[in-house]
């Protein structure tokens, strides 16, 4: 089931960090607000080097840190299926609607980044 991507900002101030808003495939894995480990596919709605924004249906906690795995494009490797692995903490959650069961969440990041095949 694909979700409609959030287009909030990463800022405190409401400026949007340059990059990319376009949806792609993202696995989160974490702990939830419960203290339970979770796995989640949902679709990524902004990325910079700063941080991104996607929707959630488990809810966090401020500052929980979540591992994001992003599909890249086919186009960026003819022989094999690439992933971006980064790690961040949430520094903003919102309720989309609500009525709605997924939220907002904004992800700063704060670990280099890996690119690799899937495994």
């Amino acid at each position: 089931m694909i979700r409609r991507p959030y287009t909030g900002d990463l800022s405190s101030d409401g400026a949007m960090a340059a990059g990319f808003t376009f949806p792609l495939s993202i696995r989160i894995q974490g702990l939830n607000a419960r203290g339970q480990e979770f796995t989640e596919d949902t679709v990524l709605s902004h990325i910079s080097h700063q941080g991104s924004t996607f929707a959630l249906r488990n809810r966090v906690n401020l500052g929980e840190r979540l591992r994001l795995v992003i599909d890249l494009p086919e186009k960026l490797s003819a022989d094999k299926d690439l992933k971006l692995v980064i790690k961040g903490k949430v520094s903003r959650v919102e309720a989309a609607d609500p009525r709605a069961v997924v939220q907002r969440v904004a992800v700063v990041f704060d670990s280099k980044y890996i690119i690799k095949p899937e495994a």
